[in-house]
């Protein structure tokens, strides 16, 4: 009989324990291969947001952070400025706005209350002091976090009445180009975009819960200070907060807020990666540090950090778990060396070599081996995307908790979920609260168990199991042929 073929028999001589053996070495590579796919899929996911975002800097006015600060508004002459930089490929002026639903409106007016953010006291940065009212109604309810803003900013009514039930206001924001306000292409999930982006429009980009919440679909009206828009297309911003949000052209959010030539921020996209630092200085010289802040992706540096986190923790784990099929594969092979002395005593004695009996004891391994990574792939493959989620889910909400406190914080998390380009919730960035609106940037991770990966990983479990097989293959030559034979 050949060595493989007794190797193989081997591995099944005791059904029970062998199925024991593969059924826990399917869970740890399994958890291992499911690691790996998280790993390459978080690494795919940097290269991506490198190459997406990676190159684009934030221009926002001077002293200007959200419903804070002050300063003098961004132009249009300012935006030609910034496009006649070197190695800038593209600027994209927006305009941020908030939509309160206009039922509500006429009841708080009626109740003697105050509009909220963004209502009639100002839009972000002060953009217009009129209250733009819609058909819509807010995809997120107020909440306990709506309720403190309300109180924070004085809008709880008049002493003894009740104010009217509030929802939260819908970020409006006009952009001249089919990107969000990270200058991340938008993720269009049904229609199109709105066309020409430089020009006025009644038709607009909804986010999906947003229309959702509304019963809208691709072709409906709604209305925003009376006039009718025609959603054009659904997009996707990877949050509910983000799809919270409606898109229109800027020269229609310029006329909404009745300040034509005027800017929110300035999205501006270099032409490189190797460029962006010597860009960003060159803008800051050219804009003037007293009229803008110009930011290096703020979202892309917390999204970054998080992803490296996760894909640190899916590292260790991969090892830690590939480890523990080693260590399961050393365990059981030396059991399995001890019972079967005599048999090795024997093999020895009609002249088997060492290294014929040692092969024998590896390939059994690798058999095990290779029915634990059969069962551990298909584990891999449906639980890997899972496991990337949970391990993002789970940084970023570490992220996130860290503590944000005053007014600014509380606008944030109440009213500036929605986000507005360079912070016009109340933080750089948009969402509100330090993770900001990387959030959008990370949700998005799709792991899947591709052939490749999984060979590799596979390959990694191969390699440690010859390992944990040789240990106790080598045992096999300090057993005596003579002292197995005169003990039986």
């Amino acid at each position: 009989m050949s060595v493989l073929a007794r190797s193989v028999g081997n591995a099944f001589r005791n059904k029970v324990r062998t199925a024991a053996v593969v059924a826990v070495l399917a869970v740890a590579i399994g958890l291992a291969l499911a690691m790996l796919v998280a790993n390459q899929a978080v690494g795919a996911k940097v290269q991506e947001l490198n190459a997406s975002v990676g190159t684009v800097l934030t221009v926002n006015p001077a002293g200007g952070q959200g419903f804070e600060g002050g300063g003098e508004p961004l132009t249009a002459e300012q935006a030609a400025t910034a496009a006649a930089v070197p190695n800038v490929s593209a600027v994209v002026g927006t305009q941020s706005l908030r939509l309160r639903n206009a039922t509500e409106a006429a009841a708080q007016a009626a109740a003697g209350t105050a509009g909220g953010p963004g209502g009639g006291q100002g839009g972000p940065g002060g953009q217009s002091s009129a209250t733009l009212t819609t058909s819509l109604t807010a995809a997120v309810d107020a909440g306990t976090l709506g309720g403190r803003n309300q109180a924070a900013n004085g809008t709880t009514g008049t002493a003894g009445t009740t104010p009217p039930a509030r929802s939260l206001p819908i970020t409006a924001t006009g952009i001249g180009a089919e990107v969000d306000t990270t200058g991340k292409a938008l993720a269009i999930t049904e229609g199109t975009g709105l066309g020409d982006y430089t020009a006025e429009s009644t038709s607009a980009l909804l986010g999906t819960t947003l229309a959702e919440k509304n019963s809208l679909t691709v072709g409906s009206t709604f209305t925003i200070n009376d006039q009718a828009y025609t959603v054009a297309g659904l997009f996707d911003a990877g949050t509910a907060f983000g799809n919270n949000a409606v898109y229109v052209t800027l020269p229609t959010a310029q006329t909404l807020a009745g300040l034509p030539g005027e800017l929110s921020s300035m999205i501006v996209t270099v032409d490189s990666l190797e460029n962006v630092a010597s860009t960003k200085t060159a803008l800051e010289g050219a804009l003037g540090p007293d009229n803008a802040d110009v930011t290096q992706g703020q979202n892309l540096e917390t999204a970054l950090g998080s992803l490296g986190s996760v894909k640190n923790i899916s590292l260790i784990a991969f090892i830690a778990a590939l480890g523990t099929a080693g260590l399961i594969i050393l365990l059981i092979m030396v059991m399995l060396v001890r019972e079967r002395r005599r048999e090795i005593g024997v093999l020895k004695a009609i002249g088997a070599p060492n290294r014929t009996i040692g092969l024998q004891f590896v390939l059994e391994a690798l058999v095990l081996a290779a029915l634990g990574s059969a069962a551990g792939a298909a584990i891999a493959s449906f639980a890997s995307g899972g496991i990337a989620s949970a391990l993002i889910s789970t940084n970023s909400t570490s992220t996130t908790a860290a503590p944000t406190t005053g007014r600014g914080a509380a606008m944030a998390g109440a009213a500036g979920g929605a986000g507005l380009p360079g912070g016009g919730a109340g933080f750089p960035g948009g969402q509100g609260g330090p993770f900001g609106g990387a959030a959008q940037l990370v949700t998005s991770v799709t792991a899947s168990a591709s052939p490749g990966v999984i060979a590799a990983g596979i390959g990694a479990v191969f390699g440690v199991a010859i390992i944990g097989a040789l240990v106790p293959a080598l045992l096999t030559a300090r057993i005596r042929p003579i002292e197995v034979l005169r003990g039986e």
